[in-house]
C-alpha cells in the first residue's frame, strides 16, 4: 500500500484540485442515476404494477402533482423528467471521462519525465551496477502498469463514493433489503480475498517476464553480428518460444483469476437473491410488486461489489510495478549528481594540473580487490599525458575517476589544488571531450550527431571539425553529405568512419581537456597519421589524456604513465621510459606485436 500511496500523492501533486472535481462529478452522476430509480415508483404506480400500500415513499408534493394529472399527462411528465436526468447524467459522464483521459495521459508523461530525469541525473556508478534493459523496462512496461494502477485506485475510490450513494438511495427504498445486500456483499468479499492474493503473485511474475523479455531482446539486437556470424539464430528463436509459453501461461492464469472471481460473484448473487425471494414470499408474505423493486435494488447494488472486487484484483496485480518504479526513483535520488538540468554550467579552466592524491578504488566491497591502489599522478595543463598497460590494469578506471564519473573510496582528485566535489564536478566535465574506444553514434544523420554537442554550430564549424578528424572527405562522398542517415549506432559506416565522426564531435565542443580512449585503434595507417598530425597541432593548446594501444600514437607525449594491476609502476617521458631496460614500457617497445595484442584498453 505504501508504494500505491506514493504514486497517488504524485498524481495529487500533478493534477491537484481537478481530482476532487472529478470525484464531485462522480457523485453528481450517482445522484442523477439514483433519482432515475425513484421515478420508477410513480411509473409503476401509473401502470398499476405498484400501489401506494407498498411502503415505498416519495416526496408528497411530487406525488400530488402526479396524482393531479391525467394518466397520459403524468406518464409523459415522468418520462420527460427521466429522459432529462439520463441525458444530463450521460453528458456529465462524457465530459468527466474525457477529463480523465487528459489527466491520465498527462500523468503518464509526468511520471515518465520525472523517472527519466532522475535516471539522467544519477551518477555513473548507478549505471554500472544496473542492467540497461531493466531501466528500459521500468520506463515502458512498469511505468504503464503504475499509471494505470494509480487510476484504477482512483476508480476504486470513486466506486466507493458511488456505492455509498446507491446504498443511501436503496436504504430509503428498503432498509431491510439494503442491509441484507450489504451483509451478503461483505461476506462474499471476505471469502474472495484469495483472488486478490493470487493477482498480486501473478503481478510479480508479470514484472519478471517483462524484465526478461526486454533484457533478452536488448542482448540479441546488441549482439546480432555475433548471432549471425556464429549461426545462433535457432537458439535465440528457441529462447523466445520458451518465453512465449511462459507469457501465455501467465496471461491465462490472470484471465482465469478474473473469470473465477466473476463466476463466484454471479453464482453468489443468484443464490442470495433466490434465497431472499423465497424467504420474503414464504415467511414475510411480500407482494409481487414489492419484489420487483427488491430485485431492482439488488441488481443495482450487487455490480458495485463486483466492480470493487475487480478493481482490487487489478491493483494487487500492479503492486509489484509500483514497488519497482518507486525503488528506482529513490535509488536515482540517492545517486543524484546533477541538481537541475536547466542550470548553466560554466566550464572550469585548469591552469596548472589535474591530479590524483592517494587514490584507491574498488568496484565490489565484498571482493576486497582494488581496481586502483595508492595512485598519485599529476596531469600537467596543456600537455599530453599517455596512459598504457595491460587489459584490466585499471586504465579506464583511472580515466573515469579523473572525469569524476567514479568517486574514489580513498584519496581525492584535485584541480589546481582544489578538491573535486559535487559543487565543481559538472564544471570539470563541461570542459572535457571524451572519445571512447567503442564509438557511439545515435540513429540519425551525421549532422544530428554533430549538433548534439553544440546545437548552435554553423555549417562552417561542422566541416572544420570533420576536416580535423580526417572525416570531411568520406562525408562529402556520401549521397546526402551531412544529412546522410547512418543507422543505429552508426551501423552503415565502417568502424574507422564512426571513430572519426566521434572525434569530430568531440573537437566541435572546443574542450580544454581532450581524453582519447584508444581513439585511433580502428584507423588505418594513413588516417591515423592524419589524426596524429591534428593532435600534434593541439599540443600546447589544451590538456590531452590518451589511453594508447599503438605506441606510435604517444611518441610525442610529454608524460607516459604505465599501470599494472591497479598500480602505477612507471612514469616519465617517452625516451626516459624507453631507456629503462627490463621495464614494462621497454618490453612493449621491444615486442610491438605482443604489445599490440596484449596491451589493450580494459
Amino acid at each position: 500500500m505504501e508504494h500505491l500511496l506514493y504514486f497517488t500523492k504524485q498524481l495529487h501533486t500533478y493534477a491537484g484540485k481537478i481530482i476532487y472535481l472529478n470525484l464531485i462529478g462522480m457523485t453528481l452522476i450517482s445522484l442523477l442515476d439514483g433519482l432515475a430509480i425513484f421515478l420508477l415508483i410513480p411509473l409503476l404506480s401509473i401502470s398499476g404494477i405498484l400501489n401506494s400500500s407498498t411502503g415505498f415513499s416519495l416526496p408528497t408534493a411530487f406525488l400530488d402533482v402526479i396524482n393531479g394529472l391525467p394518466k397520459s399527462g403524468a406518464l409523459l411528465l415522468i418520462m420527460g423528467i427521466y429522459l432529462v436526468l439520463i441525458s444530463g447524467q450521460s453528458i456529465v459522464q462524457r465530459n468527466f471521462n474525457l477529463r480523465d483521459v487528459r489527466i491520465h495521459t498527462g500523468f503518464i508523461n509526468h511520471v515518465r519525465l520525472e523517472t527519466y530525469k532522475a535516471i539522467m541525473q544519477a551518477n555513473w556508478d548507478f549505471f554500472i551496477k544496473r542492467r540497461k534493459s531493466d531501466l528500459i523496462n521500468s520506463l515502458t512496461d512498469e511505468l504503464g502498469r503504475v499509471t494505470s494502477g494509480t487510476f484504477i485506485f482512483l476508480q476504486f475510490a470513486a466506486s466507493i463514493v458511488f456505492t455509498l450513494i446507491q446504498v443511501g438511495i436503496a436504504f430509503w427504498l428498503s432498509p431491510m433489503m439494503t442491509v441484507f445486500v450489504i451483509i451478503c456483499g461483505l461476506a462474499v468479499s471476505y471469502f474472495s480475498r484469495v483472488f486478490i492474493k493470487r493477482s498480486k503473485l501473478l503481478g510479480q511474475e508479470t514484472s519478471e517476464l517483462g524484465r526478461s523479455y526486454i533484457g533478452g531482446m536488448t542482448d540479441h539486437l546488441n549482439g546480432i553480428k555475433d548471432i549471425k556470424s556464429n549461426m545462433l539464430e535457432q537458439s535465440r528463436i528457441q529462447w523466445l518460444m520458451t518465453w512465449c509459453q511462459k507469457f501465455a501461461q501467465e496471461r491465462l492464469a490472470l484471465a482465469r483469476i478474473s473469470a473465477n472471481s466473476q463466476l463466484y460473484f454471479k453464482i453468489s448473487s443468484s443464490l442470495i437473491i433466490a434465497f431472499f425471494i423465497c424467504l420474503s414470499v414464504l415467511f414475510f408474505q411480500t407482494q409481487g410488486q414489492q419484489l420487483v423493486l427488491v430485485v431492482l435494488i439488488f441488481s443495482r447494488l450487487w455490480p458495485r461489489f463486483t466492480s470493487i472486487q475487480s478493481n482490487l484484483e487489478q491493483i494487487a496485480a500492479a503492486i509489484p510495478a509500483f514497488k519497482t518504479l518507486m525503488e528506482l526513483q529513490n535509488e536515482c535520488r540517492e545517486a543524484r549528481e546533477i541538481r537541475e538540468t536547466g542550470d548553466f554550467v560554466e566550464p572550469v579552466q585548469i591552469m596548472e594540473r589535474l591530479e590524483c592524491r592517494d587514490v584507491s578504488f574498488f568496484y565490489n566491497t565484498n571482493e576486497g580487490r582494488y581496481a586502483l591502489q595508492d595512485i598519485n599522478v599529476s596531469i600537467p595543463s596543456k600537455q599530453m599525458t599517455a596512459v598504457i598497460g595491460k587489459s584490466g590494469a585499471g586504465k579506464s578506471t583511472l580515466i573515469d575517476i579523473l572525469m569524476g564519473l567514479l568517486q574514489p573510496q580513498q584519496g581525492q582528485v584535485c584541480m589546481d589544488g582544489v578538491p573535486l566535489t559535487p559543487d565543481n564536478l559538472l564544471s570539470l566535465r563541461k570542459s572535457i571531450s571524451y572519445v571512447p574506444q567503442d564509438p557511439f553514434l545515435f540513429n540519425g544523420s551525421i549532422r544530428d550527431n554533430l549538433l548534439l554537442i553544440d546545437a548552435n554550430a554553423t555549417e562552417e564549424q561542422l566541416w572544420e571539425a570533420l576536416e580535423f578528424a580526417a572525416s570531411a572527405e568520406f562525408v562529402r562522398k556520401l549521397p546526402q553529405g551531412l544529412d546522410t542517415m547512418i543507422g543505429d549506432r552508426g551501423v552503415r559506416l565502417s568502424g574507422g568512419e564512426r571513430q572519426r565522426l566521434v572525434l569530430a564531435r568531440a573537437i566541435l565542443r572546443k574542450p580544454s581537456i581532450l581524453i582519447l580512449d584508444e581513439a585511433t585503434s580502428a584507423l588505418d595507417r594513413e588516417n591515423e597519421a592524419k589524426i596524429q598530425e591534428a593532435l600534434d597541432q593541439l599540443q600546447g593548446k589544451l590538456t590531452m589524456i590518451v589511453i594508447a594501444h599503438r605506441l606510435s600514437t604517444i611518441r610525442k607525449a610529454d608524460q607516459v604513465i604505465v599501470i599494472d594491476e591497479g598500480k602505477i609502476i612507471q612514469m616519465g617521458d617517452y625516451d626516459q621510459l624507453a631507456r629503462e631496460r627490463g621495464g614494462m614500457f621497454s618490453t612493449m617497445l621491444g615486442n610491438p606485436i605482443s604489445g599490440a595484442v596484449n596491451y589493450v584498453n580494459n
